[in-house]
């Protein structure tokens, strides 16, 4: 077997052209896959990113809302009625709204700001400059270093600016782990400080963050806070949620699922059809092959393992060039929102197998097909 499949290779080798188009095809295709499927991911993630960066093990909210970013107030007895929830360690209130920051050179901003619980500031980001304690000082705020960090003109400890019309001043630098996805500065204060700078509704709590005693107190609390009228979630139920409402309420998913599959088609096709030709090209070999004694399951030997080197090679270029083309979006790009991940280097993968397969089926009903008698024909 070793010897029909050496002679596979020289046959696939032999013909360059037929053998680089194979290939290009399959690594164009793999190409788009990647990175329509990387951006999807990225997307997601960094949708998710207030739920991430914050790291609450419950939310407790409004039965309506979807996402981080469009939260439903809750009134103030909410939070002390979770409090006497059994199996509630803590429970402090979350503040995320949105602030419009003028800078010195008077220009406008828009910013997403995150009241944290005064007393425990649970939720805080790490700082890279500034003290933890420092946003207890006059009209402090954290300032996130993220891709849109420069958009509030790179501020420093001491910078003040204006947000709604009241005085704030750079007491902190941090960083979080991912960062927005809608391109806004996010700044970080105290929950009375952002309630009362940001124009208030009749409500003022986002979120509730909750820190259950152990994790078999969580099914408890959920139960108990639905009888409240409103919903707890895990961190990661909350991500689910978020990301069920970008995948099937919003157009994006459906989009970026008909480009991939744009994409299999166009590999499909320019794979299936080039390999029928290269079958057909070497026809006569085959045949010479079948009239010498080759059995018909060496045959489909050969066509299987042609097509899988064809493959596996037109993945990896497909990779290399996708991953290179991402990694430069990212230095390049400050908001590029794309990420590889191992699910869609799974479906890329399964992708190129399904495309492989049938390609090789292509060629491997012609092979069967064929007389020896093909072979003498002048």
């Amino acid at each position: 077997m070793s010897g029909i499949l050496k002679l596979a290779l020289k046959l696939l080798f032999g013909d360059r052209g037929k053998f680089l188009t194979l290939v290009i095809g399959i690594t164009f295709a793999v190409f788009l896959m990647m990175l329509m499927t990387s951006m999807f991911f990225g997307i997601i993630e960094h949708s998710a990113a207030n739920i991430i960066n914050i790291g609450a093990r419950v939310w407790v909210m409004d039965p309506d809302v979807q996402t981080p970013q469009n939260s439903i107030p809750m009134p103030d007895y909410v939070l002390d009625a979770v409090r006497s929830i059994p199996g509630v360690d803590y429970a402090v209130p979350l503040y995320v709204g949105a602030g419009l920051v003028r800078l010195h050179n008077g220009t406008y901003q828009s910013a997403t700001v995150i009241g944290l619980d005064d007393a425990s500031l649970f939720g805080r980001p790490e700082l890279l400059q500034g003290k933890t304690l420092d946003i207890y000082g006059n009209d402090a705020f954290f300032v996130v270093r993220d891709a849109n960090f420069g958009k509030l003109d790179n501020p420093k400890l001491g910078t003040t600016f204006e947000i709604n019309d009241h005085r704030g001043v750079v007491a902190g630098i941090a960083r979080v782990s991912i960062g927005s996805l809608f391109g806004l500065p996010t700044l970080y204060t105290t929950y009375s400080r952002a309630t009362e700078d940001l124009p208030p509704t009749r409500y003022l709590t986002s979120f509730i963050l909750v820190q259950p005693k152990s994790a078999a107190a969580i099914p408890v609390i959920q139960r108990a806070v639905a009888k409240l009228g409103y919903l707890a979630l895990t961190d990661r139920q909350f991500i689910t949620r978020n990301d069920d409402f970008y995948e099937f309420q919003t157009a994006m998913g459906t989009n970026i699922l008909i480009m991939t599959l744009i994409s299999f088609i166009v590999g499909l096709s320019i794979a299936g059809e080039t390999f029928y030709m290269f079958v057909l090209d070497n026809l006569e070999r085959f045949g010479a092959l079948k009239a010498i004694g080759a059995r018909s399951s060496e045959l489909v030997a050969m066509i299987l393992y042609q097509s899988f080197v064809v493959s596996f090679l037109g993945f990896g270029f497909g990779m290399l060039l996708a991953s290179a083309l991402i990694a430069f979006g990212k230095l390049r790009i400050p908001n590029y929102a794309a990420v590889i991940t191992y699910q869609n280097i799974g479906m890329a993968l399964v992708m190129v197998a399904v495309i492989s397969v049938i390609s090789a089926y292509i060629g491997i009903r012609r092979i069967l097909r064929i007389d020896p008698f093909v072979v003498f024909r002048s």
